[in-house]
């Protein structure tokens, strides 16, 4: 049996070890063995004999543990969904180039109306346009929600590639082909190879 470290194991798996565990333990005479039933099983399995022992602890306490699916790890996705990011860059570029003053109260305004079914909180949302390279900047009189500096110098940055590419194919030379991967945002689109 292989078994990926640090995976969390499957009900089946789980099912297989208590199966072997008890094999070994009513037939441990049969064998002639001195070793530990839990020892045998996990050397069998090709696993530790740690996970042997954790998956028979919680098989003793309840045995539904085992039909039971394992939970799982790691951070939890965002509660905003990257799908979005495309449609508030553009309606807060909008606003900005109309010089309306927005707020997140008019974004999440904004996101309720494209996606009814979720709700949006003000923190999470101020959290989600920081994580998308967005922040307030100061204006003459207000605040206006821009982008970051360093989001605004790689659009330039390959903007300018990009023309430079396109003008050298113009006079019959290719630098680089481009090959666009993705919808979302304008220096994860494209990669110059």
């Amino acid at each position: 049996m292989s078994h990926i470290q640090g995976k969390p194991l499957s009900a089946e798996v789980k099912k297989f070890i208590v199966s072997v565990k008890q094999y070994f333990d009513r037939n441990k005479a049969d064998f002639g063995q001195t070793a530990l039933s839990s020892q045998m099983a996990a050397d069998a399995l090709g696993i530790g004999i740690a996970t042997v022992n954790r998956v028979m602890a919680d098989y003793n306490k309840d045995p539904r543990l085992l039909y039971k699916e394992p939970q799982p790890r790691g951070r939890p996705s965002y509660s905003i969904n990257e799908s979005h990011e495309t449609a508030v860059r553009n309606f807060i570029r909008e606003a900005n180039q109309q010089g309306r003053h927005i707020t997140l109260d008019m974004i999440r305004d904004f996101l309720s109306k494209r996606d009814p079914d979720q709700s949006f909180k003000v923190v999470t949302l101020s959290r989600t346009l920081d994580r998308w390279g967005f922040t307030f900047g100061k204006g003459t009189r207000t605040q206006h929600l821009t982008e970051k500096d360093y989001v605004i110098a790689a659009r330039r940055r390959y903007l300018r590639k990009k023309i430079s590419n396109r003008s050298l194919v113009e006079k019959g030379k290719t630098l680089r082909p481009e090959v666009y991967l993705d919808e979302s945002y304008v220096n994860k689109i494209t990669v110059m190879i």
